[in-house]
């Protein structure tokens, strides 16, 4: 089953601290300042991935899903056409790639670490106690 524009759009609103805004005049989407996708007119999207190397391998083994264009040759990214996914795949595929962006913070609330708006409790450590004050004993004074 392929992807629609519309499964694009509520899977990466789903992903903690995603928000939409335009990119290159088309619809992108952000994980804090960071870019995670973005829509294209052609029903692709653009993929970041780890290395040119990764990309190129990508290329290889399924160039029915999977191209670029000379714009986008010399970036660790791929063009992903989304009528040869299924939700299953871009969820997958947008949930790796937000796990690479992500503050840490929100991932290890994702991963259920940290309850959501809480901060994880610092370790108390052992304060030295202070001495107790030595009690003042009155000196006699010798004639």
């Amino acid at each position: 089953m392929a992807v629609t524009r519309a499964q694009v759009k509520q899977i990466a609103l789903s992903l903690p601290g995603a928000h939409e805004k335009p990119s290159y005049g088309k619809p992108a989407f952000f994980i804090e300042k960071k870019f995670f996708t973005r829509l294209r007119e052609d029903g692709s999207i653009v993929m970041r991935v780890g290395s040119i190397e990764q990309r190129d391998m990508m290329l290889e083994l399924d160039p029915e899903t999977y191209f670029i264009t000379d714009h986008y040759k010399d970036w660790p990214g791929l063009l992903v056409r989304i009528s040869a996914i299924t939700p299953g795949e871009l969820k997958t595929m947008l949930e790796r790639r937000w796990r690479e962006i992500a503050p840490r913070k929100l991932v290890r609330e994702a991963d259920g670490e940290v309850a959501p708006g809480k901060k994880k409790a610092a370790k108390k450590t052992a304060q030295p106690r202070k001495p107790a004050k030595a009690k003042k004993t009155a000196k006699k004074k010798s004639r």
